[in-house]
C-alpha cells in the first residue's frame, strides 16, 4: 500500500499481516482515501489542522493526512506493532495511544478531523462518534449509519462513507 498524495506520495506503507483480517483489519483503499481528502480538502485548508486516526491499524489514514499537510496527527490504536512499524520511517512528532479508542478519545481534545474506522462487526459507530470531539468526523462503515450531522454519504462498494460535520453546541 502506499500513500497517494501530496509530499510523501509514493511511500510504502506496511499492512497487518496474515491473520489481521480474521480481527477485522482491512486497510482503507488507496480509491476512498483519495476521495475521503478531495471532500475534506473543499471543506478546510488542512494547514496547521489536527487530524485523530481512531482505530488506526495500519496507521494510512493519519499518514495521508501529514503527507497533505495536516500539522498534528494523533492515533489511537489496540494492536500498534505495524502502525509504530510504520511512523518508524517519518521523522515527524506522532501521538500514539495504545489501547480501547472508546476510552482513550474521551479524555483528547478536539481535533479538526476524526477518521473512525472501528472493525465492522463491533457495532460502535455511534459510541465512537459520541466518543470525540472533533469539527469534522468522517465514519468508514458497512452497516446503515444515521447521525444527524451527516452532510455527505457515498458508497464504494461495500463500504460507506459518512461525514458528520457537528455543530458547534454538538462538539462536546
Amino acid at each position: 500500500m502506499i500513500i497517494t498524495a501530496g509530499k510523501f506520495k509514493g511511500r510504502k506503507i506496511a499492512v497487518p499481516g496474515k491473520g489481521a483480517s480474521e480481527m477485522g483489519a482491512r486497510p482503507t483503499l488507496s480509491k476512498i482515501r483519495m476521495a475521503v481528502f478531495n471532500t475534506l480538502q473543499s471543506m478546510i485548508d488542512f494547514e496547521g489542522k489536527s487530524f485523530l486516526d481512531m482505530y488506526a491499524g495500519s496507521g494510512v489514514m493519519g499518514l495521508e493526512a501529514l503527507s497533505r499537510g495536516f500539522e498534528k496527527i494523533t492515533f489511537i490504536e489496540k494492536l500498534p506493532k505495524v502502525l509504530k512499524e510504520n511512523l518508524s520511517g517519518f521523522d515527524f512528532p506522532f501521538c500514539v495511544f495504545e489501547g480501547d479508542a472508546l476510552k482513550i478519545a474521551p479524555k483528547l481534545g478536539e481535533f479538526d478531523v476524526v477518521y473512525i474506522d472501528p472493525p465492522y462487526a463491533a457495532g460502535i459507530n455511534e459510541q465512537s462518534v459520541a466518543a470525540v470531539k472533533a469539527g469534522i468526523i468522517i465514519v468508514e462503515h458497512v452497516e446503515k449509519f444515521e447521525h444527524p450531522g451527516i452532510v455527505k454519504q457515498k458508497r464504494y462498494g461495500n463500504k460507506f462513507i459518512s461525514i458528520i460535520k457537528k455543530a458547534p453546541c454538538d462538539a462536546f
